[in-house]
């Protein structure tokens, strides 16, 4: 990247000799003061660059720093703003990226730091009970903390829409099925919503400081289980960064079994929100055949990987095992048989006259809303836009066997409906692609040792969008600090845009189009 776009300094985001050409590129940026900061995110925005991810952590014991991600064309970008021990503050870019308001909200809960400028100054993650920040740099005691200047009250200000005829609607957080809590506060007119607003955090389970100074085995262990339904996207971005941060190389063979993991990943969950979709609008014969897939699909996961949702598949230096000639060849046969039995799937859909009513214009997200923030994932593919890493910076095997971007213009359920049975076809093509060109050689490759202080990221298409993990290593392969960013912190701020205008009983269908991730939120 051009140094004179960005201000002072880019450097690579890696160690040097880190394995380039197995990641997507990435540039580091360090600001000298907070203009410099909001100089360089400008230029990103004018540029056309979209925010990844935000968050915070300290270089050492007594050194604050910000850290933002935002992509472009040329790959990652990586602001790191020192923050002042004495004024804990930091310029708030939610003006210039509106999808930073939540994140840099997060990081005032967490860690006592101002974000100057915040349009927004309600808490996030706080829901009343703490009094103090509860990220805390090593060898910082307790007492240090900086202590809350606000109360924050219990009984969270949901915006309020006034009129006649206008009420309330309350749902969660406790819902009645196995989901996690998640608020949603809809103003309403009869049947028709006026306004919902979601509310978050209800679980917190402080995944950064288990991450902190956990042995390399445990934490990879513990980035699986972020989200349990993208398991394999979250070891393997992590995987990335910790082989980034070591200037280890995995085995291209290793890199071939993890993007059949990664699809195998996507399909599973295509296949079940597909059944889930239909269910939803009143056709239970559709979830009883998706689930027949999804669960011999999971069966074969189990068999396969020795786990029906890929657990611990993955780890850095490679994956966990290997795949033998009569496995190859049981994966390509399955391929065959769930295209045969999707594409059939797909025909009953299509011409289902109850389904494609509930579907069509229901819960339509703005094309142009959907570029301004430069949404991913299913979503924002479903509303025309072209953001797929495999596509856009593909890493091996994805830039010798290419996956077309699947991609509808709509913005409704049907949309992402249709987007998924595309990602489903592309995907089993591409196993069966990678499968018959499998490459020779070891699936693991020891990893270098670490120096106390190396950093590393590792950024991921996941099957509900950009995976991103951050790490800094100590000596011995000991996880000093690490951040993992799920997709859901920028899709979920859009499924509120998709809800007014449609009715009460539309919410579960659009909610389940979106299939956002609680866990992943809550960390």
């Amino acid at each position: 990247m051009n140094p004179t776009e960005y201000g002072p300094g880019p450097e690579p985001c890696f160690t040097p000799g880190s394995p380039t050409k197995f990641v997507v590129p990435c540039s580091r940026v360090t600001p000298d003061s907070s203009a410099d900061y909001l100089s360089g995110v400008n230029r990103v925005l004018n540029r056309g660059g979209r925010l990844v991810s935000l968050w915070g952590s300290w270089a050492d014991e007594r050194a604050p720093v910000l850290f933002s991600a935002f992509s472009d064309a040329e790959g990652l970008l990586l602001f790191r703003l020192g923050i002042s021990a004495l004024e804990r503050t930091f310029p708030s870019i939610a003006f210039l990226f509106p999808l930073a308001n939540r994140l840099e909200r997060a990081v005032r809960d967490l860690y006592g730091w101002d974000p100057e400028g915040l349009p927004d100054p309600r808490p996030w993650l706080d829901h009343g009970l703490w009094t103090r920040p509860p990220m805390v740099p090593p060898g910082v005691s307790p007492a240090e903390r900086p202590v809350r200047e606000d109360s924050f009250s219990e009984d969270y200000r949901f915006v309020r829409v006034e009129g006649e005829g206008v009420h309330e609607i309350p749902v969660g957080p406790v819902h009645a099925g196995i989901i996690e809590p998640g608020h949603f506060r809809f103003q309403v007119v009869g049947e028709k919503v006026l306004r919902m607003e979601e509310r978050f955090g209800f679980t917190h389970k402080g995944v950064r400081s288990l991450f902190r100074n956990r042995p390399l085995g445990e934490a990879i262990s513990l980035a699986g289980r972020i989200s349990g339904d993208s398991t394999v996207a979250y070891q393997t971005a992590f995987s990335d960064a910790v082989e980034s941060a070591t200037g280890s190389v995995p085995p291209l063979r290793a890199r071939w079994i993890r993007s059949i993991l990664l699809e195998r990943e996507r399909i599973a969950n295509h296949l079940g929100d597909l059944g889930a979709l239909g269910n939803d609008a009143g056709f239970g014969f559709g979830q009883i055949q998706f689930g027949r897939l999804k669960e011999e699909f999971l069966r074969t996961n189990q068999q396969m990987f020795g786990h029906r949702y890929l657990m611990d598949a993955v780890i850095p230096g490679g994956v966990f095992r290997d795949l033998g000639p009569g496995e190859i060849t049981v994966l390509r046969k399955e391929c065959s048989r769930v295209k045969e039995g999707v594409l059939e799937l797909k025909t009953i859909y299509d011409e289902h006259g109850g389904l494609q009513d509930r579907f069509s214009g229901t819960g339509w997200l703005d094309p142009m809303l959907a570029g301004r923030w430069g949404l991913g994932g299913v979503v924002g593919r479903a509303s025309g836009q072209m953001y797929d890493l495999r596509h856009t910076h593909p890493v091996p095997p994805y830039d010798k066997v290419r996956v077309p971007v699947s991609i509808s213009r709509r913005g409704d359920v049907a949309a992402r409906v249709q987007v998924r049975f595309q990602e489903i076809r592309h995907s089993l093509s591409f196993l069966d692609s990678v499968l018959e060109s499998m490459p020779d050689g070891s699936f693991f490759n020891p990893l270098e040792e670490s120096f106390s202080g190396s950093e590393g990221i590792g950024w991921v298409e996941g099957w509900r969008g950009e995976v991103l993990c951050w790490v800094r290593l100590g000596t011995g392969l000991t996880v000093l600090d690490a951040h993992c960013h799920d997709p859901s912190w920028i899709l979920w701020p859009a499924l509120e845009q998709t809800i007014p205008g449609n009715l009460v009983a539309d919410f579960p269908l659009i909610n389940k189009s979106f299939n956002l991730s609680y866990s992943g939120h809550d960390l």
